[in-house]
């Protein structure tokens, strides 16, 4: 088990029809490392919502003839999907259309709902029927419900967030306006920029916006509605300071790209920084600092600058394997198949090994078994984040105490486990060195939870709750 990325939003807003399917591609490419379950793109002609979404990565759900196939358009909004809530097929797919009395609306959203059963199931007692098993759909059936009677769509989702809990980035589209919003704790990134053309863009990370020729104007803040349209750019506030920040920390560490730069602080930075601190909070005598392709790689080389030790590359990843590669066997042949050792730079050598993670710690003992076999005579192991012991709520994939290898064993113990001579952890208390600030969300690693904790914490929880039913 390894830790799944976020998913990515995206989309667009020009004054005049643009080829906006290829912009959203584009956009999508650079955030295709949040999600490599689904993609989907919508576009705006004229209030007319072209659509096409499916499971796989970007370049393989939007061909050459696909994309040709999309009108120009004003508007357009996209998504590429890692579901942390809701089963893997094509109905889970994003971004969700809904027609409704007053119109229609394109919604894309990433993060997770803390509060999303509750609500489900309050919708489902008023009549209302579900067609996917993720969040956005009870985001989208709210803001529908208050669209009803609001004299506005920006109106209608102020006052579902008054509702909602947790975490949610979103971007919305209507007939005639791009909304995005950003939940009011701040948990997940977004941000908006504009081309040389004037049209505007909205992402998940700043990276997006470099890949259509956009340039970063801000970030989205917390609990801001930012309104786009034919009148210009309009930004409600009404629901910013209610919260107090809580950004996830595990975006330095692991989601982001590193050459994000999210609330004004580097990925790249951040992870430099992390593997500074563990140089410092965990010193060992060795030959060659090295990280596991490719989240490893910025905290190896921080490591390296503080400890003194030569960086080196030890390991390469086979970066022309998708999520779609089906290894023909267990989870050694897919390990072995994505990543390989470099013999000559670590044959009888004494090894950092630094990578941002350990979940249960299976994939971490394979890639010290590459190593052992390539002839490392120790291997010291580093890891830029503090141990996983809590389920995370907000949209990272760590659902269960029980699959979690740091809730069982003791750093020793787990260190004799994956087979290495040692072992150490980024501290938990350290992590405000890596955001920059303390108004950060680190609940997966100190058990410490902004909102509430929901009743029922399981991931697919809303497929559990129907196989109950008919049994």
């Amino acid at each position: 088990m390894s830790i799944h990325e976020e998913c990515g939003v995206f989309g667009v807003m020009a004054d005049r029809p643009a080829d906006a399917a290829r912009i959203c591609y584009y956009g999508l490419y650079a955030l295709q490392h949040r999600g490599q379950e689904s993609c989907g793109i919508i576009v705006n002609d004229d209030g007319l919502f072209v659509s096409h979404k499916d499971l796989g990565l970007v370049s393989e759900v939007f061909s050459k003839d696909v994309l040709a196939a999309y009108p120009e358009g004003t508007m357009a909004v996209a998504h590429t999907r890692y579901g942390t809530t809701g089963a893997s097929n094509r109905s889970n797919c994003q971004p969700i259309e809904v027609n409704h009395q007053k119109g229609r609306m394109a919604i894309a959203h990433n993060g997770n709902l803390s509060n999303a059963a509750e609500l489900r199931s309050a919708l489902e007692l008023t009549g209302a029927i579900f067609h996917t098993s993720s969040d956005t759909e009870t985001i989208a059936y709210i803001v529908t419900k208050e669209r009803l009677s609001s004299p506005s769509i920006e109106e209608a989702l102020s006052r579902a967030m008054n509702t909602l809990e947790g975490a949610y980035s979103l971007i919305l589209m209507s007939p005639q306006k791009l909304i995005c919003a950003r939940d009011p704790y701040g948990f997940r990134p977004l941000c908006y920029g504009k081309t040389e053309d004037g049209t505007y863009i909205v992402a998940s990370e700043d990276c997006a916006l470099k890949a259509v020729g956009a340039k970063f104007v801000r970030d989205i803040e917390p609990g801001e509605i930012l309104i786009f349209s034919r009148a210009g750019i309009t930004s409600r506030r009404e629901h910013c300071g209610k919260k107090l920040k809580k950004f996830c920390v595990f975006e330095y560490i692991y989601f982001a790209r590193p050459d994000s730069v999210i609330d004004g602080r580097s990925v790249h930075m951040a992870r430099i920084k992390a593997g500074k601190v563990l140089a410092k909070a965990h010193p060992v005598q060795a030959d060659l600092v090295i990280g596991v392709p490719d989240s490893g790689l910025d905290a190896a080389l921080g490591y390296s600058r503080e400890s003194g030790i030569p960086y080196g590359i030890g390991l390469i990843k086979n970066k022309y394997i998708g999520r779609t590669f089906i290894a023909p066997g267990d989870r050694l042949d897919q390990v072995n198949i994505k990543l390989s050792a470099v013999e000559e730079a670590v044959k009888g050598k004494s090894i950092v090994l630094i990578d941002d993670s350990i979940v249960r710690g299976t994939t971490s003992g394979h890639i010290v078994s590459l190593l052992r076999d390539a002839g490392a005579k120790e291997i010291h192991m580093r890891v830029s984040a503090p141990p996983f012991l809590y389920p995370c709520f907000y949209g990272t994939d760590i659902d269960s105490q029980e699959n979690l290898i740091a809730c069982h064993h003791t750093v020793p113990e787990i260190a004799e486990m994956i087979g290495v001579d040692s072992l150490g952890f980024l501290p938990v208390e350290s992590l405000g060195e890596l955001a920059g600030s303390q108004d950060y969300c680190s609940s997966c690693f100190d058990g410490i939870y902004p909102t509430k904790i929901p009743e029922d914490t399981r991931k697919n929880r809303f497929e559990a709750r129907l196989s109950e039913r008919i049994k």
